[in-house]
């Protein structure tokens, strides 16, 4: 089963592909969806857009897994994040994946067993989990790792 792990947002999305065979999780691929802020909006979901849509044709995910929006004082920023997702979520439903969603508590309980981690035990746990050489770069390639980690924890009801 594969499995697309996407970290929303308009500056940088982050994306995470993972395989899992029976108990293991093995590395796919990784990486960020750059825009640029002097871009203007639409211009950069359409970069988003077709950027997810080569990811899907390239690596025919079996499912999505997103991170689902965190709201806490900046609005503008919500908003923002909120139209990746929307551009995330659209892509799914074009290609008919199932869509799974996770909360950044989520993610980082079940990837590391404590709900208040910060980036750098995440990353080192999906380094670990993964068997990589070093630590996914940039950090939003580790978030979708991340998410990705999550799910495939919650099909066999396994944590780490």
């Amino acid at each position: 089963m594969k499995i697309l792990g996407i970290d929303p947002g308009t500056a940088t999305t982050g994306f995470g592909v993972i395989q899992k065979q029976g108990g293991d999780l093995i590395f796919v691929d990784a990486g960020v969806i750059s825009t640029t802020p002097d871009e203007e909006m639409h211009r950069r979901l359409k970069r988003i857009d077709e950027c997810l849509e080569q990811l899907i044709h390239e690596h025919q995910p079996d499912m999505m897994v997103v991170e689902q929006l965190y709201f806490a004082t900046n609005v503008t920023t919500a908003i923002s994040v909120g139209q990746a997702r929307g551009v995330v979520l659209l892509a799914a439903g074009r290609h008919s994946l199932p869509v799974h969603e996770y909360t950044p508590l989520q993610v980082k309980q079940a990837v590391t067993g404590y709900g208040k981690a910060d980036k750098r035990q995440i990353q080192e746990m999906v380094k670990m989990v993964l068997k990589l050489d070093g630590i996914p770069k940039p950090d939003d390639a580790a978030d979708g790792l991340a998410i990705a980690i999550t799910h495939a924890n919650q099909l066999t009801g396994a944590t780490k």
